[in-house]
């Protein structure tokens, strides 16, 4: 009843009872939470938003889950173990874009959706914040939601497979079957309410995870100041957050923290909340979570760099893939048991935002164009059932992208985040800020940061992260169209006021 690692070309497998029934455990639970949102779904509100009864701390750890993917648990980690703690630049962004977007963007944005119109996805907002009455703004949003997380929901599914491939030994096309079936299923079942409530159980295994492992790597290391020295000895720059980091590349990586503002699958549980004042507890729980787990991912790393520089006799598996750093260490120093837990955080975190992102693309099909444009008179039930639907027809599409072996998919991850950061990022900030914004300058504003995006990452000029030119020229376009235009209408503006002064309020 070990674990134990067998190699079967460049496949690593973990042959372990305990770690498959851990695994088991945990995918029956993921399933029956989706049953039970299934029973407490009875409207569209309902599958896409929950109805708005999440409270702060569902809120914060949907929030939280849905941003971090595998990234957290195996890339961060893998960054870290192979270059130092200067890769942890990222993650200092990261936590600055999140807590402004928690500040100045989840409370607003949970009024204003209730007061323009009910708005139930990010596209049905910016065309009812401008009374868009020919839906243009909602056109155009819904087409990058759609180009853009279908190529996430095809990362996650290549993530999901590469776990089942390498623990299993299973053939990648059995992975990515098995590895989408558990997410599409609680999905396809339960709605926001599945997906918010599977996000926060996978939120706190990511949590224990990330605080556990550390803590016993640096046991097994001697200490702290045993750690630092063992992995000075590897690399001298190891503990440098500045080693082999240009002025330009610590602005790429912290930049990275602009793109919150426009990610529709965490702006979504903003939405969702029960009310305004749920917003400020679920914003100290949502950033103490990921502030401990970020820390927790770059001293898993950091301090792996140490465990394997003592004992290089175990650093076979690392050493080939340094993302698999928490999977070894999570082998080699704990109850195979407990290392199941452990492992079932890594699928928790792959699930988590593969989950929301199917939503979200389900959603915008569902009420941005077949009730837009399609079926206006459609019934709720119609419409829970067509989400469904839709929620099959996204994930198939992502798993036809993903289906070849050598899909350099996940390398569309970045692109896909700066994508929707330039683009919808200054159109959500200032359109809750800003009452002289006009419908125009949104539009403007959305095309020009998603082109500008396309072209710099195409010519990759200065080495510079795309978010960076994309976000400061949308946000400038939006700024002086707007300008240029006739004001806002007088009903446009009344909505503003009442937002802002419910906000006050506060």
């Amino acid at each position: 009843m070990h674990s134990f690692i067998t190699t079967r070309g460049k496949k690593m497998n973990i042959v372990s009872t305990p770690v498959i029934v851990m695994f088991v455990v945990y995918i029956v639970g993921m399933l029956l939470i989706g049953w039970l949102g299934y029973r407490s779904t009875e409207d569209l509100s309902d599958y896409i938003l929950g109805g708005r009864k999440l409270g702060a701390f569902v809120v914060a750890l949907a929030a939280g889950a849905s941003d971090r993917s595998g990234w957290l648990i195996m890339g961060l980690p893998g960054e870290v173990y192979s270059t130092g703690i200067s890769a942890s630049w990222i993650a200092i962004g990261l936590i600055i874009g999140a807590y402004f977007n928690w500040l100045f963007v989840a409370a607003r944005l949970r009024v204003y959706t209730e007061r323009s119109g009910n708005a139930l996805t990010l596209p049905d907002f910016f065309s009812n914040r401008f009374e868009d009455n020919k839906n243009i703004l909602r056109i155009v949003s819904a087409i990058v939601i759609l180009v853009f997380f279908t190529l996430y929901c095809a990362s996650g599914v290549v993530a999901g497979a590469r776990l089942f491939e390498s623990m299993f030994g299973l053939s990648y096309v059995n992975a990515i079957w098995l590895g989408a079936f558990c997410t599409i299923a609680y999905v396809f079942i339960g709605g926001f309410l599945a997906v918010s409530w599977t996000d926060t159980v996978q939120a706190s295994l990511m949590f224990t995870a990330l605080l556990l492992t550390p803590l016993i790597v640096l046991h097994h290391a001697g200490g702290f100041g045993d750690a630092v020295a063992a992995a000075e000895v590897v690399r001298v720059s190891s503990a440098d957050m500045l080693s082999g980091m240009s002025t330009v590349g610590i602005i790429s990586a912290v930049a990275w923290g602009l793109g919150y503002f426009g990610q529709p699958h965490i702006l979504v549980p903003f939405m969702a909340a029960d009310s305004v004042h749920s917003i400020t507890r679920a914003r100290r729980i949502g950033m103490t979570w990921m502030i401990l787990c970020l820390a927790g991912a770059v001293a898993v790393g950091f301090f792996g760099i140490a465990y394997f520089e003592m004992y290089p006799g175990q650093a076979a598996g690392v050493n080939a893939n340094a993302e698999r750093v928490f999977i070894e260490l999570s082998i080699l120093l704990f109850n195979p048991w407990i290392s199941g837990v452990l492992l079932a955080a890594i699928l928790a975190a792959v699930m988590s935002t593969l989950s929301a992102q199917l939503l979200v693309c389900s959603s915008s099909l569902t009420q941005d164009i077949y009730k837009t444009f399609l079926r206006r008179t459609a019934g709720d039930t119609e419409l829970v059932w067509v989400g469904r639907l839709m929620v099959l027809a996204v994930a198939l599409i992502a798993i036809a992208l993903a289906w070849n072996p050598e899909s350099r998919v996940l390398s569309m991850v970045s692109y896909a985040w700066a994508g929707f950061g330039a683009a919808f990022g200054p159109v959500v900030i200032l359109s809750l800020v800003w009452r002289r914004m006009t419908l125009w300058g949104a539009l403007a504003g959305m095309i020009v940061g998603a082109v500008v995006v396309l072209v710099w990452n195409h010519f990759n000029w200065f080495g510079l992260y795309e978010i960076v030119p994309g976000f400061i020229l949308a946000a400038l376009t939006i700024y002086v169209v707007s300008l240029l235009g006739a004001e806002p209408k007088s009903s446009v503006t009344e909505v503003f006021d009442e937002v802002q002064a419910e906000i006050k309020a506060m």
